[in-house]
C-alpha cells in the first residue's frame, strides 16, 4: 500500500529531528512550522480531526499534536481524542419556515447550511433550552493566552498556548448560555477535544455566561447534536457528555406498513459482479454518496485524508457504493453513477425510501449491512 505524502514529510521530519527519541526522553518536542514546512505546509500536516488520519509514524508511537501559536506546535504522548458513543435513540420530528426561500433543508452539502437550518428550525432552541438565541460569534479568531493540562504516557502535562488560531463553526448566545458549534457533514467514530476545549477556553475566560461546547453532525437528513462539559476546566480530558438528541426535519413518516409495502413490491435484483463489499454500516454507504455529491468526485487518497475512514473503510465502502450502483471508480476517481445523481436531486424523504429499496433488492446485502 502506497505512503500518503504526508507520510512521507512526517518521516523525513521524525529522521531530521529525531522526534521519537527525544518525546522518550523528555516526554514532549516542540516543534515550528517553519521546520514541518521544509517538508510539506504544515497546515496540511497537521490537520488530523480524527485519529484514524494520524501518520503512521504517530499512530505506532502513540503520538500526537497540538497548535501551541500561530506557528508552533508540541508533540507528545497525549490523549487528544474522544470517542463518541454509540447509543440509539430516537429522532424528534421538527418543522422548517417555509416562508425562506434562500435556504433549503433538502440540499444541505455545508456544515454552515446545515447549521443554519438548525437554528431557523428551532433545533438549537430546543437543544439548548435556552431563550432567545441570536447568532454572535463565528469564523477564525486568536485562541489569546492559556494553559492547560493534558493526559500523558507521563501523567498530567502543562501546555501553554499563545495566541493559536481557533474556528468556531457556528456560536450562539442566549438569556443563559453560549453555545459553541463544532460542525461535520460526515459521520466519525471519535473527534479531535481540541475543537471543542480551544473554543471553550477562549469564551469562558470572557465571558460570565455559561459556554456549552456543541458537536453537530447532519447526515442522510438527521441532525445529531451532542452537548460536552469540561468538568475541570483546565484538563483538557475531563470533558463529559451531557446530552444528545436527533432531529430531522418533517416530510414523511417511516414506519413498519410502509417498509413491509417495500419488501412486498420490490423485486429481487441480479448479483452485480462486483464482489460482495465488506462494509457493515449502510449509514456510511450513503453518508460517502452524500461527500461525493458535494465535492462531485474524490480520490482514493482524499476520502481516507479528509474523513474518518482508513484506508481499508476507503475500499470497503466505496466497494459498497459500487456494487449498489451508486458509486463508479473511473481513472482512480469516485464520483456518483448517474442513478446516484438522480437519486440526490430527490428530497430527503423519498431519497430514503430510494436507499430503503436498494438494500431490499440486493437480498445478499441486506443481510450483512447494519439499518439505516
Amino acid at each position: 500500500m502506497s505512503k500518503s505524502k504526508n507520510d512521507i514529510a512526517w518521516e523525513k521530519l521524525f529522521d531530521k529531528y529525531k522526534i521519537v527519541d527525544v518525546v522518550l526522553n523528555s516526554g514532549h518536542i516542540e516543534i515550528s512550522a517553519t521546520k514541518i514546512n521544509e517538508f510539506r505546509e504544515a497546515r496540511l500536516m497537521t490537520k488530523f480531526d480524527h485519529k484514524s488520519q494520524l501518520p503512521k509514524l504517530f499512530a505506532n508511537n502513540d503520538l500526537s499534536i497540538l497548535p501551541t501559536s500561530r506557528g508552533g506546535y508540541v508533540i507528545g504522548k497525549f490523549e487528544t481524542f474522544c470517542t463518541f458513543n454509540k447509543a440509539d435513540i430516537p429522532v424528534i420530528k421538527v418543522q422548517f419556515p417555509h416562508t425562506l426561500e434562500s435556504l433549503n433543508f433538502r440540499d444541505i452539502t455545508s456544515e454552515a447550511t446545515a447549521i443554519n437550518c438548525a437554528f431557523v428550525s428551532n433545533i438549537l432552541k430546543d437543544f439548548t433550552e435556552d431563550e432567545n438565541l441570536l447568532p454572535t460569534v463565528s469564523g477564525r479568531m486568536s485562541s489569546s493566552s492559556f494553559d492547560f493540562n493534558i493526559n500523558s504516557s507521563k501523567g498530567l502535562f502543562k501546555v501553554n498556548v499563545g495566541n493559536s488560531q481557533i474556528e468556531i463553526d457556528g456560536g450562539y448566545e442566549g438569556d443563559k448560555s453560549l453555545n459553541l458549534i463544532e460542525a461535520k457533514n460526515y459521520i466519525s467514530d471519535d473527534f479531535l477535544v481540541r475543537q471543542l476545549y480551544y473554543p471553550y477556553k477562549l469564551w469562558s475566560g470572557k465571558i460570565q455566561k455559561q459556554v456549552r461546547p456543541i458537536f453537530l453532525t447532519y447526515t442522510n437528513g438527521i441532525f445529531h447534536l451532542r452537548e460536552y462539559s469540561f468538568n475541570d476546566a483546565n484538563h483538557y480530558n475531563s470533558l463529559s457528555l451531557i446530552k444528545e438528541r436527533k432531529y430531522a426535519i418533517q416530510e414523511g413518516t417511516l414506519n413498519l406498513e410502509l417498509i413491509q409495502e417495500l419488501i412486498n413490491k420490490t423485486k429481487i435484483v441480479k448479483e452485480p459482479e462486483i464482489p460482495f463489499p465488506q462494509a457493515d454500516s449502510f449509514e456510511r454507504v450513503i453518508n460517502l454518496c452524500e461527500l461525493l455529491n458535494e465535492k462531485g468526485y474524490l480520490t482514493r487518497e482524499e476520502i481516507t485524508q479528509n474523513y474518518d475512514f482508513d484506508a481499508r473503510q476507503t475500499n470497503y465502502y466505496s466497494d459498497a457504493g459500487r456494487y449498489l450502483g451508486l458509486i463508479q471508480k473511473v481513472n482512480g476517481v469516485y464520483t456518483l453513477t448517474q442513478n446516484g445523481q438522480l437519486i440526490f436531486k430527490k428530497p430527503i424523504f423519498d431519497r430514503q425510501i430510494d436507499f430503503i429499496k436498494l438494500i431490499i433488492s440486493h437480498s445478499a446485502f441486506k443481510k450483512h449491512l447494519k439499518p439505516i
